[in-house]
């Protein structure tokens, strides 16, 4: 423990260290993405849509217009179209992403598809189900990132149901999900009462990261005014204090945030996502910064330390929907992504 503690101390300095260097280290990570994809050239789906919505969090913070111009010629390539998934809610990643070109430009073509799809009555769209988010008819967590696309169409576009949409799916799955007692997710109810060989619960890192990047987005969009919003500020609280604690000594969090010991690797993914949160918590005031400050210095440490010389972001754990091993030289499209949002974050609590 005490070697561990001191190699944490290490990486809080390498961060301090680092921190004039965020945003060229956001274009290195970038472009080796750009020189090394994973999904096929014409791809629009939740792996890519990860991947550029930290895009978009670099153009936003940055103001780099070439992060932009990779998102626009992006969208331009599918039409603004949403996913192309069959099930679940992970069509509207993409969304995000084409909605955030939507503010940078005002072109409400980028918009058009994805206000066509809400509006066709359909049974894995809104206007057509009242439950249009399952996945193999299950509710799952990961889904719940892309609920703030939907706060963005509202935004966008005046109307209010998207924000009805948006809420009734987001506390369905919360209800059914969420664990009070320890204050995370299960990644869908197949986990529920599933124990490790240790005997104890399976809470998904990235699984619970997507929940956690989905509130903040959330509340980027959502109107100060809104009657729910409380409860996500409240929600994001609670899940931010069960997350802190069970950050592991190098700033990482391991694939089961209730067992470390079950899959005892560092993963990148579900750091990226907590660091992003919690750190997008403190710049808008609704984290204490004495607790959660040293929580996102040490989370960022680890992502740095994590990061090839080229530019690769390791330790990301595949595709999958549950905790399993993992090789230091393993990554993907949207373990950049978390990577992005977080990077961009943290430049913007330096400033």
């Amino acid at each position: 423990m005490k070697i561990a503690w001191c190699l944490a101390l290490v990486g809080w300095g390498c961060a301090a260290a680092q921190a004039d260097e965020i945003a060229p280290l956001l274009h290195r990570v970038n472009a080796w993405q750009v020189a090394h994809p994973r999904m096929q050239a014409g791809d629009r789906n939740w792996e890519r849509g990860t991947w550029y919505t930290g895009v978009m969090a670099a153009f936003k913070t940055t103001g780099d217009e070439k992060f932009l111009q990779q998102a626009l010629a992006w969208g331009a390539q599918h039409q603004w179209k949403v996913g192309t998934e069959q099930q679940g809610a992970n069509r509207l990643f993409c969304v995000e992403t084409w909605a955030e070109c939507y503010f940078a430009k005002q072109d409400k073509a980028m918009l058009a598809p994805a206000i066509a799809w809400l509006n066709t009555a359909t049974n894995n769209s809104p206007a057509g189900a009242k439950v249009w988010y399952l996945e193999g008819g299950r509710r799952y967590a990961d889904s719940l990132y892309g609920a703030c696309s939907l706060a963005m169409l509202a935004k966008a576009t005046g109307d209010k149901k998207y924000l009805a949409y948006m809420h009734a799916f987001f506390w369905d799955v919360h209800a059914e999900l969420f664990d009070k007692d320890d204050g995370l997710f299960y990644r869908d109810k197949r986990f529920i009462g599933q124990t490790t060989k240790n005997g104890k619960k399976i809470f998904w890192s990235r699984g619970n990261g997507w929940v956690l990047g989905g509130i903040v987005r959330i509340l980027e969009y959502l109107p100060e005014d809104d009657p729910q919003r409380p409860r996500y500020v409240a929600l994001l609280k609670t899940m931010a204090a069960a997350i802190a604690k069970r950050q592991g000594d190098d700033g990482l969090w391991r694939p089961n945030l209730a067992d470390p010991e079950d899959v005892a690797v560092p993963e990148t993914s579900g750091t990226g996502f907590f660091c992003y949160g919690l750190a997008w918590g403190l710049n808008h005031g609704l984290l204490d910064r004495e607790t959660y400050l040293p929580v996102v210095q040490k989370a960022w440490a680890g992502l740095v330390q994590s990061v090839s010389a080229e530019g690769q972001v390791q330790w990301g754990q595949p595709v999958g929907d549950r905790p399993v091993s993992l090789q230091q030289a393993q990554t993907h499209e949207y373990v950049t992504g978390t990577f992005l949002l977080a990077g961009s974050e943290m430049l913007k609590l330096k400033k």
